[in-house]
């Protein structure tokens, strides 16, 4: 789970009528979902590698790791129509930034395959890549994207529940081939939805670009550990997972069984 950030500037302690910094809040509100998404992967190696009694992929934990999911894509959004109104290119811009992130995510398809640990067909990268791709004719909507957004999200919960199996050429749109496991997938249905609902919220709330009356031009104190984290995002997912489960293995927490 990753957010694609689209802000631009050095600094998130800019002035709400400066144009090309970073917002504080989006930041921050990054580093909330990252956190999520560290507490969530704690929980799946524990469930993986180390056989603890904790149900990773159903139930309460099923539905955190979508809430989390929800706000980065949602995040992704937003950051995207704050990027257009900054004169954020043409297409050419965000089908390499697209490209790099669809990229980086068949990087961990590969690793998953080498290791054993499941298939990553279309996980959130792959998803947040095409994603930046899809929304350039979006970008300048508003009440249009919720409506598209939520009509997208509403289609993508029918047809899970429909349990359909099929072609993997079908992956990206929510048709999963029988047998299938896959530790990380979000297809565009329903998640791109969310991404929309995200950009029509951005275009709203940032609509010229700049912060809203009524949020201080600084972070609290209390948000700025976050910030970190938020501006970081795509840094500290790529190296997060290795990381952890490398020092659960050290501590004997859980065991890898790679060889």
């Amino acid at each position: 789970m990753i957010p694609a950030t689209a802000e631009r500037g050095p600094g998130t302690e800019r002035s709400a009528t400066n144009k090309g910094g970073r917002f504080w809040e989006i930041d921050a509100a990054r580093g909330v979902a990252i956190l999520m998404m560290v507490v969530y992967h704690f929980t799946f190696d524990l469930y993986a590698f180390g056989g603890y009694d904790v149900d990773a992929v159903s139930g309460f934990w099923a539905r955190f790791a979508d809430a989390t999911a929800s706000l980065f894509l949602f995040l992704v959004g937003v950051s995207l129509a704050i990027s257009s109104k900054r004169g954020g290119g043409g297409f050419r811009r965000y089908l390499l930034r697209g490209l790099r992130i669809f990229g980086y995510g068949m990087l961990l398809t590969a690793v998953f395959l080498v290791f054993g640990m499941g298939i990553v067909a279309f996980g959130i990268l792959h998803l947040i890549g095409v994603s930046i791709v899809l929304s350039y004719p979006f970008l300048k909507l508003r009440f249009a994207n919720f409506v598209l957004g939520a009509a997208i999200f509403a289609a993508g919960l029918s047809l899970q529940a429909g349990d359909p199996t099929g072609s993997a050429w079908l992956l990206p749109f929510g048709v999963v081939p029988e047998g299938w496991a896959m530790p990380d997938y979000r297809p565009l249905l329903p998640w791109f939805g969310v991404v929309l609902v995200g950009i029509f919220f951005g275009n709203t709330v940032y609509g010229d670009g700049r912060r809203p009356g009524g949020i201080p031009d600084r972070a609290p104190v209390p948000a700025r550990p976050l910030l970190p984290l938020g501006r970081n995002s795509l840094a500290i997912y790529l190296v997060h997972q290795p990381v952890m489960i490398v020092l659960l293995a050290a501590l004997g927490v859980v065991d890898l069984n790679l060889s």
